[in-house]
């Protein structure tokens, strides 16, 4: 796989990137996620944690340097991947989202640019059921595309890592496509996943169930997405994103009632 064509150092030139990937499992993902990457980058870092599947094969076929990992959880497996890069930047992605043309474009005019900052910003906008929505889930910045030398690193618990640098950070044009679910049914077993991991980080860390929180925190929370940030307009498809949000933030607390009563039973 040719990762930078002759033609882009015809142009002003670029700094070098790596992409940074951490799969498990994702053949039905990652080819796509790949592809988005040709003429692009310098080199693709994947860390895979034992994936069963076509993974690795498929991303052997883009030309990727994959290294086989333990789990160590979101943080510690991003941060694994710092070190392997070669490269002066470092575009970070999950094996789920693809970089759209407009997007590319973006990267390349601010890499080029005399007035560069250390990071960038970059929308993500969720394809789901087959329609990319413009209102659900949104805002949704991530920091992704930072230079090496200002110490980038992954922070935070199981399900809301986020990764920090130092240095001025900005924003691209354009975003990121995220086909993070395959279908409802995929939708909510991953949302209820996700509040059983969250209800775990909100236990350890020494926050505690409220009835008030149950009943208020879930009505909000529909009202923010669908309402607030107009999911209302995603049709069908934001009314089951503001929902899948009420759903989420209720079996979270749930879930943190049921850890402080497993608690008392070994008191």
């Amino acid at each position: 796989m040719a990762l930078k064509p002759l033609f882009f150092y015809l142009m002003k030139k670029i700094p070098s990137i790596s992409a940074a990937i951490i799969t498990f499992n994702e053949e039905d993902n990652i080819g796509r996620t790949l592809e988005s990457l040709k003429d692009l980058v310098d080199e693709i870092i994947i860390i895979d944690s034992g994936s069963t599947d076509r993974t690795v094969d498929i991303a052997q076929q883009y030309g990727a340097k994959i290294f086989i990992e333990e789990w160590k959880g979101f943080s510690e497996q991003k941060n694994s991947l710092i070190s392997k890069c070669n490269t002066e930047w470092i575009l970070f992605l999950d094996s789920d989202e693809v970089l759209t043309e407009d997007l590319k474009k973006s990267i390349i005019k601010n890499l080029s640019s005399e007035k560069l900052f250390d990071g960038y910003y970059i929308s993500r906008k969720t394809h789901y059921l087959r329609k990319l929505l413009n209102y659900s889930w949104q805002p949704d910045f991530k920091l992704r595309l930072v230079r090496k030398n200002c110490n980038p690193i992954w922070v935070g618990n199981e399900i809301h890592e986020k990764l920090i640098i130092n240095g001025r950070t900005g924003k691209l044009d354009s975003y990121l496509i995220h086909y993070t679910y395959k279908d409802i049914n995929h939708h909510f077993r991953k949302t209820l996943s996700y509040s059983v991991i969250s209800a775990k980080d909100y236990y350890n860390s020494g926050k505690r169930f409220s009835i008030f929180n149950l009943f208020i925190n879930p009505i909000v929370a529909f009202i923010k997405m669908y309402f607030i940030n107009l999911a209302i307009l995603d049709g069908i498809r934001g009314f089951i994103a503001a929902f899948s949000s009420a759903f989420y933030t209720t079996m979270k607390y749930l879930h943190l009632w049921e850890l402080y009563i497993l608690s008392l039973i070994h008191i």
